[in-house]
């Protein structure tokens, strides 16, 4: 990895909330880099402080003590699409690029490239679930981000819905190149997508591998049983192996 760009480095980071007279430490001493274009993503229980996380790297937050370095472009994909639903999908993909002539246009493109070049003039509220996630999807890319930051971003669509955004996920990161970072419970999902996954343990690093596997890839197969079931392991989840 020292022979690699990088785009993230934390350093030491420390976040801790407090509730009335309890202080809650949400990640304790971490340390964690990206490699420019590279494909990471992160996993935990609820409460391992996978979301905090995400929040320094995206600036919605700071830490207590330690040092978060990103790139000056980066954008956020949340589990809710939240598309504003007084303008129109290509008004919602525009908003964050600078005013001008030119940002319809970029917008209409970005939305070609996640198939919704027939939805642009549409309203929010019409959009089905998976088609209101691509326009959010739309929106983070049109900037070009050097860092794309994924918070669940298909945990509240149907299987087959999932697999469809994962596929588009895949082609449009190996595209552009941005780094990645994709904040998931789902382990096989982690192993699809990523070229290194990280686990998480109550605010604590615990255990990173690399995903060598050609793209695309499938679920099965000695090598992946192999990962999944390390990565099951550190999460403290028996696989009967």
């Amino acid at each position: 990895m020292s022979t690699q760009t990088l785009a993230v480095q934390v350093d030491g980071v420390t976040k801790a909330f407090n509730s009335g007279a309890e202080t809650h430490i949400a990640l304790d001493d971490i340390n964690f880099s990206m490699n420019a274009g590279e494909f990471v993503a992160l996993v935990g229980k609820s409460g391992s402080g996978k979301t905090t996380l995400l929040r320094l790297l995206s600036g919605l937050d700071s830490p207590n003590q330690g040092t978060v370095r990103v790139p000056k472009i980066r954008t956020v994909v949340f589990q809710e699409p939240r598309l504003v639903q007084s303008m129109k999908v290509w008004q919602n993909v525009a908003l964050g690029l600078p005013k001008g002539d030119g940002s319809k246009s970029d917008a209409l493109n970005a939305l070609g490239e996640v198939g919704l070049s027939a939805l642009v003039n549409k309203w929010p509220a019409t959009l089905s679930g998976g088609e209101a996630q691509r326009v959010a999807l739309a929106r983070a890319l049109v900037r070009r981000p050097q860092l794309l930051l994924l918070d669940e971003p298909f945990g509240a669509l149907d299987a087959l819905t999932r697999l469809q955004m994962q596929d588009l996920i895949t082609q449009l990161c190996d595209k552009y190149r941005p780094a990645t970072l994709l904040v998931t419970h789902d382990v096989d999902e982690a192993i699809v997508l990523a070229d290194r996954v990280v686990v998480l343990n109550n605010g604590k690093l615990d255990i990173q591998v690399e995903v060598t596997s050609d793209r695309p890839r499938q679920i099965g197969g000695p090598k992946f049983v192999e990962l999944r079931s390390t990565l099951l392991q550190a999460l403290g989840v028996s696989t009967g192996l």
